[in-house]
C-alpha cells in the first residue's frame, strides 16, 4: 500500500453533506491501507466572502492582514472534516499551514513555497492517522501568515506529496478528469485518459481551470504522478475503479498516441487577461527592460509580449497581464515609466481574450499554425497578438469571438474524435 495526498476542492467541501461523502471516501482508502494526507480547500464561495468582507473596510486591503483573513476559511474546513472522519472512526488531526509549517517567502497573496518541514506529518502517519493539511497558505520567515494565491490548495498539495515522496497525488475536483476543452461550452468535449506534464501546463498557463499552473510546474519538476478525479461521483465507487478513473498526467508521452498524424491535446481558453500597449517607445536596449522592470517590481506576471518592427527609431511594445492587475499596471505605465523613457502614449484592452491550441504533436508535424488560423480567418476573428512554444500556439482576440473560436477550433482539430 502506499502514500496517497488527496486534494479536495472548494465545491467538493461545499456542505456538511459534502464534507461526510469526502470523509467516507477517505475512509475507504484508508480501509485499503494507505497512508493518507488530504488538503481541502474552503468551502466554495467563502474566500469569496472573506474578501468580500476586508474590502468592504479597505478599497485595496493591505495584503498582509489580507491574508491573515483569507486564511481562516480552510481552518474551518480542516477541523470540519477531522470531525467527520472520527465519526466515522478514523483517527484524523489537523494542521493549518504554519503548523506543518510550509515555509514561504513573503510575498503577501502571491507567496511561493520554499520548504516544507514533514517531521510532524510522517509521524501521525506512522500511528495511523489520517492527516488533514489546509491548503493555500503557509508562513514566511518572520512568522507572518501567507497564502498561495487563488487556487493555492492545489499547489500545496503537490508541494506536500513532492515533500513526503507521495506514490500518487490525486486532486479532487468538480470534473471526472481533464477535458479537451471545456464541456460547458463544447458538449463534444472529450476526457482524456492521459495527459503529458508538458500539455497539462501549457493547458493551466492558457488558461485550463482545472489545475493551478503552479501546482503543475511543481509536480513536474519533482515528479509527482498526478491524478485529477471527480469528488461528486458516488464515494462507495470500488477502490480499484477510482483508482484508474479521471485523468493521470504522466511524465512521458502516452505510447498509444498515432504518431503518424498531427495531434492536438486541447483548446484552452482565458478571459481574465487585458491587454496594454506602450506607443512610440525609443528603438534602442533597456527599454524593454525600462518597461516590463517596473511591472515585475509591482509583483505583477506578464503573459504574452510582441514588439513591433522598429521605425524612424521608434517601435510599439504590446504584452498581457491578468485583468485584476490591469489598472495597476496602466498607472506604473503613466506614472513612473512614461516620463522617464519619452513614450508617446499608454493605450489598453480589457475586452480580450486568448485562445491556445495545446499539442505534443507539434513537435513534428507541420501545418498546424497555418490550419488554426484559417479556421479562425474563416469565421471573421482578426487576431491581435500570436505567441507560440514547442507544443503550444496562442492568440490573442476580443474577447466576444471566445466561445466561437472555441468551438471551430476543437472541431477543426476533431478533437471530438476518439
Amino acid at each position: 500500500m502506499g502514500l496517497i495526498v488527496q486534494k479536495f476542492g472548494g465545491t467538493s467541501v461545499g456542505s456538511i453533506e459534502r464534507i461526510r461523502n469526502v470523509a467516507r471516501r477517505v475512509a475507504k482508502w484508508k480501509a485499503a491501507g494507505h497512508e493518507l494526507v488530504v488538503v481541502p480547500s474552503a468551502m466554495a464561495g467563502e474566500t469569496n466572502r472573506l474578501i468580500a468582507l476586508a474590502k468592504e473596510l479597505q478599497p485595496n486591503p493591505d495584503p498582509r492582514e489580507l491574508d491573515v483573513v483569507a486564511t481562516t476559511g480552510e481552518q474551518v474546513t480542516i477541523g470540519l472534516l477531522c470531525m467527520a472522519l472520527m465519526q466515522l472512526g478514523v483517527k484524523a488531526r489537523s494542521y493549518t499551514g504554519w503548523q506543518v509549517k510550509v515555509l514561504t517567502d513573503s510575498a503577501f497573496t502571491k507567496a511561493r513555497i520554499v520548504s516544507i518541514d514533514e517531521d510532524a506529518i510522517r509521524k501521525d502517519l506512522g500511528a495511523g492517522v489520517v492527516v488533514v493539511v489546509a491548503g493555500f497558505q503557509g508562513v514566511d520567515e518572520q512568522g507572518n501568515i501567507t497564502t498561495l494565491g487563488r487556487g493555492g490548495s492545489d499547489t500545496s498539495a503537490v508541494a506536500l506529496a513532492a515533500a513526503l515522496k507521495a506514490d500518487e497525488c490525486q486532486i479532487y475536483t468538480d470534473v471526472d478528469g481533464v477535458y479537451t476543452t471545456d464541456p460547458r461550452l463544447v458538449p463534444a468535449a472529450r476526457r482524456l485518459q492521459s495527459v503529458t506534464f508538458e500539455e497539462m501546463l501549457e493547458m493551466a498557463g492558457a488558461g485550463s481551470k482545472v489545475l493551478q499552473i503552479r501546482s503543475v510546474e511543481f509536480a513536474g519538476k519533482y515528479k509527482v504522478p498526478t491524478r485529477v478525479l471527480s469528488s461528486l461521483s458516488d464515494p462507495a465507487l470500488p477502490l480499484a475503479e477510482e483508482a484508474r478513473s479521471g485523468t493521470l498526467i504522466t511524465f512521458e508521452e502516452d505510447p498509444h498516441m498515432a504518431m503518424e498524424k498531427a495531434v492536438i491535446s486541447g483548446v484552452a481558453f482565458n478571459r481574465d487577461e487585458a491587454k496594454i500597449t506602450v506607443h512610440d517607445v525609443p528603438d534602442r536596449p533597456g527599454v524593454a527592460y525600462a518597461i516590463l522592470g517596473p511591472i515585475a517590481d509591482a509583483n505583477i506576471d506578464v503573459d504574452v509580449i510582441v514588439q513591433n518592427v522598429g521605425h524612424d527609431g521608434m517601435t510599439d511594445m504590446t504584452f498581457t497581464v491578468h485583468r485584476s492587475d490591469y489598472a495597476k499596471a496602466v498607472k506604473i505605465l503613466r506614472d513612473q515609466v512614461k516620463p522617464h523613457i519619452k513614450c508617446r502614449a499608454v493605450s489598453g484592452d480589457e475586452r480580450i481574450a486568448k485562445v491556445s491550441i495545446v499539442g505534443m504533436g507539434m513537435r513534428s508535424h507541420a501545418g498546424i499554425a497555418a490550419r488554426m488560423f484559417r479556421t479562425l480567418a474563416e469565421e471573421g476573428i482578426n487576431i491581435q497578438m500570436i505567441s507560440t512554444s514547442e507544443i503550444k500556439i496562442t492568440v490573442v482576440i476580443e474577447e466576444k469571438y471566445t466561445e466561437l473560436a472555441v468551438r471551430v477550433l476543437h472541431k477543426a482539430f476533431e478533437l471530438d474524435q476518439e
